[in-house]
């Protein structure tokens, strides 16, 4: 059987019953029951942004009318539960009934193609506009009937209050009436778009122009659920609307955005469809055509919408989530009965051999002589690092950490001290300016040094493969699924499945490094460069004899005032930036205080530090200017 963990888009996946095997609930929660403007996601429009791979599709999959209805039909099972327990959640249930009857529509087909034809843009708009809604109401139609034309009759749609005059444009409220008029309007519209050559404006076909806008009419639709009738709330879940033009995505967000209407509109967007200004998140640019957030539609971001801390204690759960339903579904897991993923990646730290360990040491001694550091200052730099390992309460404390800890503060004294006098009578032993202090920052320098020094592992653990991956679903299953494979082969061989420490290290490094070979959007050439640059300076730094930046860098730091300018002007740098977060490769910290001054971080992906050997802890920057991004993106 084929390596489920490597055929992640949900969209390719056709049977239901194997999506809802897989799916895992935690977005639904995450990012939608806990967020901050619950109670208005079905009637402001909606915009769900993320990187791709993030979730998007598989989210407006799962809260599709027939996967709900699939859901409640089939409580037999605990997924089935857990999912009903979600979509109650998230508000697309109520009280076990369905509350919202959602259906997704794919944009990235011919919608762009209307944008090209030879109108104005009103009516190139419009053309798109009552496509979309016209296929809204057929693909509603089906998920509501199941297919099965003859249940048409049990369908009655209510309209909003003073839209009589919209009633007979849309085919009446009875299901019917309502599919015909769709149907009329679908073949007209697609005949222009299909067209070889576009018709003149004056021959286009009357039931393309005239007025068709169900969005506005249509407010409730009542249907028969188990015997009785059920009110729900029409959804319309607009997927990939990135794909459309950008003027054309404009006009058609701020048709969507009219205050009277009352069916639900969401849209489903990569971060790349913004300016760059609004993907670094910045507040003036999140507006657009006079449309405020909050205010005219909400936004949903599937990263970097809550603190760092939260967002990876919240993927982690959701990770382990997936990984230990596609389990199952390999051979080899499954005739081991191996259910959790977690096991299968421990964070058993490494240990060196006895030789690496005596060639440490004798490094180490080296060190000593070369800093000219006492026999007794060395013990009471020994007893601080052996204090800080004893009361730490978890995570590497091995020997050899010890010793590299050790050596980094010999350093650090020696820069500290390197002012002082020296006395003629008695030992040179000096206390330095400032007192040194072994902490996790320190001990995250020392494996970061044992890495480089001597190939002791670095980067293992399903905590640090669900960092390095940014939040984002795809990015996850791709470097899981190359652990899979590893592990595959060691069942061939009849070996343990858990790989240990610098197996895990090969493994996500060489994948690391192939997902960035295989990048492919806009500027991305652009972008390798300056994400190298960056990485090599940043693996220079941390990797000074002292240590200075403690764990180690993985980011630069530009004045926020220059960002700011930067974000608002016609700079090709600004775009080269954006598509950079949009697909990952960097993330955006605005705003961040350090020095007495604001700093804007661009910090490398996951990804990119698993390639470079990089600390995935957030705080140690290097200090650059905007001629230095030009420079290594050129």
């Amino acid at each position: 059987m084929a390596n489920p963990f490597l055929r992640r888009a949900t969209e390719f996946i056709r049977d239901d019953a194997t999506f809802l095997e897989i799916v895992s609930p935690a977005p639904l929660t995450t990012f939608l029951a806990q967020h901050r403007r619950k109670e208005d996601l079905f009637d402001l429009p909606v915009r769900i942004l993320g990187a791709p791979g993030s979730g998007k599709t598989m989210l407006a999959m799962l809260a599709e009318f027939r996967l709900v209805e699939a859901i409640l039909r089939d409580q037999s099972s605990d997924t089935n539960r857990d999912l009903a327990q979600a979509l109650e959640g998230a508000g697309f249930l109520e009280d076990g009934k369905p509350k919202v009857a959602a259906v997704r529509v794919p944009m990235e087909s011919e919608y762009r193609d209307f944008w090209e034809l030879p109108y104005d843009d009103s009516v190139r708009t419009k053309l798109a506009l009552w496509l979309v809604q016209a296929r809204t109401m057929l693909a509603l139609l089906r998920g509501l009937t199941n297919g099965d034309h003859r249940k048409l009759d049990s369908i009655r749609f209510i309209a909003r209050d003073a839209s009589e005059a919209q009633i007979e444009q849309i085919g009446g409220l009875t299901a019917a009436g309502i599919r015909d008029r769709a149907l009329e309007v679908q073949r007209a519209i697609y005949s222009i778009g299909a067209s070889l050559l576009p018709p003149k404006i004056d021959d286009l076909p009357r039931e393309a122009l005239d007025p068709y806008q169900p969005f506005e009419c249509i407010q409730e639709i009542e249907i028969d659920w188990m015997g009785s009738p059920l009110v729900v709330k029409p959804v319309a879940m607009l997927d990939d609307v990135h794909a459309l033009h950008p003027d054309q995505f404009e006009q058609m967000f701020t048709a969507l955005a009219r205050r009277e209407i009352k069916f639900g509109r969401w849209l489903m967007m990569r971060l790349d469809a913004l300016s760059p200004g609004a993907v670094f998140r910045s507040a003036k640019s999140l507006a657009t055509h006079n449309l405020q957030p909050d205010r005219d539609f909400v936004d949903v971001f599937m990263q970097g919408g809550e603190s760092r801390i939260r967002e990876r204690r919240r993927f982690r759960e959701m990770a382990a989530d997936m990984a230990d339903r596609y389990l199952p579904r390999v051979q080899a897991f499954r005739n081991r009965n191996a259910t959790n993923f977690k096991r299968l990646v421990p964070d058993e730290p490494p240990r060196l051999s006895q030789s690496r360990m005596h060639e440490l040491e004798a490094q180490i001694e080296r060190d000593q002589r070369r800093y000219e550091v006492t026999a007794s200052r060395r013990a009471s730099i020994e007893n601080l690092v052996a204090g800080y390992l004893a009361g730490a309460q978890s995570g590497d404390r091995e020997p050899e950490v010890g010793l590299a800890m050790v050596r980094i503060l010999m350093a650090r004294y020696a820069n500290r001290i390197s002012d002082r006098q020296v006395s003629l009578f008695e030992e040179y032993d000096p206390e330095p300016k400032t007192p040194l202090k072994a902490d996790a920052p320190v001990a995250e320098g020392a494996r970061l040094h044992l890495h480089e020094m001597t190939g002791r592992a670095f980067h293992y653990g399903f905590d640090t493969l669900c960092d390095a991956s940014n939040e984002n679903a795809e990015l996850f299953l791709q470097l899981a699924g190359a652990l899979v494979a590893r592990m595959e082969t060691q069942a061939i061989r009849g070996r343990s499945l858990a790989l240990p420490a610098p197996a895990q290290q090969d493994v996500l490094r060489t994948k690391a490094v192939e997902i960035m070979d295989d990048w492919a959007f806009p500027y991305a050439r652009r972008v390798r460069n300056m994400v190298d640059a960056i990485g090599a300076e940043c693996r220079d730094v941390s990797l000074t004899p002292n240590a200075r930046l403690g764990a180690g860098a993985n980011a630069i730091g530009i004045l926020e005032t220059d960002i700011a300018e930067l974000l608002v002007s016609n700079d090709e740098l600004a775009l080269v930036l954006k598509y950079a977060v949009a697909h990952g490769a960097i993330e955006v910290t605005r705003d961040y205080g350090q020095g007495s001054k604001s700093w804007c971080l661009i910090e490398l992906s996951g990804v990119a530090c698993l390639a470079h050997g990089l600390t995935l802890r957030r705080g140690g920057f290097l200090e650059r200017d905007l001629d230095y991004l030009r420079k290594v993106s050129g």
